[in-house]
């Protein structure tokens, strides 16, 4: 493969060409030149050019949350399918959460989620179990799971709520510079929840879920890595706790005040907490039932602070497929999740435009690759051509989906922001 990008911004901020406009020539997947009007032989039969005005070119993109159903679960999506919404999305790279049937706990399934992967332009990240079914008693072997390509581990949807469990799997993991990644919610305090609780959740009469319920386990979970960090857990290797999908004011002060004190940790939001308040949920609209719910205003305005201030390292789609008979049903009966693959960027960009482009993608590229330990990517000369081609101020309608499933608020939605093209394992794919 032999192909010309004309004229794009890069926006890299680890590239010497960040923020210049360039060519990028790209030959049998590496990054050959660099530079202002190459000279090719476009009338050569093999030379792919790009060219269109508004362009920009990033390392590739990086989901660190995607449920991908598959095993199990595949009439709601299968791994195809997400492969296909993720690219569409301009994501090269997504990490996929263990809650399939069965679980991604041994290095048969890990096997099966590399196997069925292999063809697709999209690097496909298994992030295993750290308990055997996600049930929170057994450890899985995470030795073995690690070396069968594990990026991370977690019990993914489920939070991990044995403190002991938590401390042993953090000590456990240091040997192997482990991530473990945990979804902060003390379940016994949102048993039958449906959205945040609140003026809105009275309103509605629907049972809500306090934030006290979130802050809560993020509170003990940052005593139990300091406690860990007291007894020796290495701090320099990166985040060693991670935090999926915060929601919260309070949340992002703690994750803030615990990065000040030096301790090894990390964060992400989901793109669109950035779009919604609770007050949305007036309409009993399902597919704006997510885990965690929308929260007041004075939250969202936290997000994008976290988000300005480094505090929030990361932004996902929290890639959640139901179908039909999941969703359009009673809201009290409906299962949470959206898809949101393919609108991750142009969520962000439409309910955040202030955040500059840089650290946009910043939160994209660098900052996930670096969470998941992924070797690091930069534009530059005889570097990996895995990167993301994108018009950041497209205006576009969000009609169609490659996902199985249809559950996502932003259809029929004007949105700024797409992605066109993902360049990537010697794969060109037009969006």
């Amino acid at each position: 493969m032999k192909l010309l990008i004309r004229a794009a911004r890069i926006v890299d901020a680890q590239s010497p060409f960040n923020g210049q406009i360039r060519d990028v020539l790209i030959e049998n997947g590496l990054i050959r030149q660099v530079g202002e009007s190459i000279a090719v032989e476009e009338s050569e039969a093999a030379l792919k050019v790009i060219e269109q005005d508004g362009l920009c070119v990033s390392p590739g993109w990086v989901d660190l949350r995607v449920s991908a159903k598959d095993p199990g679960y595949e009439h709601k999506e299968d791994l195809s399918t997400v492969c296909k919404a993720a690219a569409r999305g301009g994501f090269t790279d997504i990490a996929i959460l263990p809650n399939t049937k069965p679980v991604l706990d041994s290095k048969d399934t890990l096997g099966y989620i590399r196997q069925a992967t292999q063809g697709h332009p999209v690097n496909v990240h298994p992030i295993a179990a750290i308990t055997k079914k996600t049930e929170g008693t057994d450890f899985t072997d995470m030795i073995d799971l690690h070396h069968a390509g594990a990026v991370a581990f977690s019990d993914g949807e489920k939070p991990l709520l044995n403190a002991d469990l938590l401390l042993k799997t953090l000590q456990y993991l240091q040997p192997l510079n482990g991530l473990l990644m945990n979804r902060p919610e003390e379940q016994n305090l949102t048993h039958f929840g449906q959205m945040n609780e609140g003026l809105t959740s009275t309103l509605l009469g629907l049972k809500g879920m306090p934030s006290m319920a979130e802050e809560m386990m993020i509170e003990r979970d940052l005593r139990l890595l300091e406690y860990a960090c007291a007894q020796n857990l290495d701090r320099s290797a990166g985040s060693v706790l991670h935090f999926s999908t915060i929601s919260t004011a309070r949340s992002v002060e703690l994750i803030r005040q615990a990065k000040q004190q030096g301790l090894p940790v990390s964060c992400d939001i989901a793109a669109h907490q950035l779009a919604f308040e609770d007050t949305a949920l007036m309409g009993f609209d399902t597919n704006l039932k997510v885990n965690p719910p929308f929260r007041g205003s004075a939250d969202r305005e936290a997000l994008k602070q976290g988000l300005a201030d480094g505090t929030i390292d990361a932004i996902v789609s929290d890639h959640n497929p139901q179908d039909d008979e999941s969703k359009n049903i009673e809201f009290d009966h409906a299962d949470f999740g959206i898809i949101g693959l393919e609108t991750v960027f142009a969520v962000a960009r439409t309910h955040y435009g202030d955040l500059p482009l840089e650290q946009l993608v910043d939160k994209l590229t660098h900052s996930p690759r670096r969470i998941l330990r992924l070797p690091a990517l930069t534009i530059e000369e005889n570097q990996p051509a895995t990167l993301t081609v994108f018009d950041p101020d497209l205006e576009w309608t969000y009609e169609r989906t490659a996902s199985r499933s249809k559950n996502s608020p932003f259809f029929g939605k004007t949105l700024r922001g797409k992605a066109l093209w993902i360049i990537n394992k010697s794969f060109a794919e037009q969006l």
